[in-house]
């Protein structure tokens, strides 16, 4: 076979491979890699709702599970919860992606 042959093969994996890193990028972005299994996946029992840096070291994160949320301080060392039992506030769910209001709907409906 020629060089330029070899060098056909080349540039047609680099491009394949390019595509398949792109789409999978793009798919992340829209919310299909995160671990969700799709709209009728089931419902996350745990999520960040917000986080703060107070300082270079330490952090502030509310954490949410099921429907009591926990306010903890994350050191470089050590983590501590600063609060807990605290009541979700209702509507202030965080929506993690594009299907999580219809998956939401989707689960209100067949547990009624």
């Amino acid at each position: 076979m020629e060089p330029s042959t070899y060098l056909q093969f080349f540039l047609a994996l680099v491009l394949v491979l390019g595509l398949i890193l792109g789409l999978s990028w793009i798919m992340k972005r829209v919310g299909f890699g995160d671990g969700a299994k799709g709209p009728l996946g089931r419902r996350r029992r745990l999520n960040t709702i917000e986080s703060a840096a107070l300082d270079a070291r330490h952090r502030v994160v509310l954490l949410r599970r099921d429907d009591v949320e926990h306010l903890v301080l994350i050191g470089p060392n050590t983590s501590q919860v600063i609060e807990r039992g605290i009541p979700a506030l209702p509507g202030s769910e965080p929506v993690t992606a594009p299907f999580a209001a219809f998956s939401q709907f989707l689960s209100k409906e067949t547990h009624s």
